[in-house]
């Protein structure tokens, strides 16, 4: 099964919405193989937004992401990336669409609640990056019958 990196951001642990944005993944099917909840210190957020930090608006992304400790999870599932990106919706949380965790909760480009992958290759590099070998775990729901047709599988 693919995997995919999702962050639960500040906003999201502040406004109390883990419980809904882990049950939107759970209940389109996809398997938590790895959670945990840590504080992101500088050096992780300048590796993991590098991309970025040549903007002017590095600084507040980085305030932003340390004013409370946020929430890592490894989830799998056929198509996991675009999967989840659906379920996510656009980075402007204005913009997206109804029925997304952005487009259903969100007001903001910065705190859009969450962060997911946009390829199976930036998922391989976050997830290393967020977690250790061991904390992820490979296991076969029961419901994977159920879940995936099976020729799909």
């Amino acid at each position: 099964m693919e995997k995919t990196l999702v962050l639960i951001k500040p906003d999201a642990i502040e406004r109390g919405m883990i419980g809904r944005i882990i049950s939107r993944f759970e209940d389109k099917g996809l398997t938590i193989v790895g959670f945990k909840m840590l504080s992101a210190h500088a050096a992780l957020l300048e590796e993991h937004y590098s991309h970025l930090k040549d903007k002017p608006f590095f600084p507040r992304i980085k305030e932003f992401m340390t004013t409370t400790p946020i929430i890592a999870m490894c989830v799998a599932g056929l198509d996991a990336v675009d999967v989840v990106r659906s379920l996510c919706g656009v980075t402007n949380s204005r913009q997206a669409a109804p029925g997304t965790i952005r487009g259903d909760w969100g007001m903001s480009i910065q705190s859009n609640l969450v962060h997911a992958s946009d390829s199976k290759e930036t998922a391989e590099v976050e997830i290393d990056r967020f977690f250790e070998k061991d904390e992820i775990f490979e296991y076969k729901r029961m419901l994977e019958n159920i879940i995936y047709a099976p020729d799909e599988r």
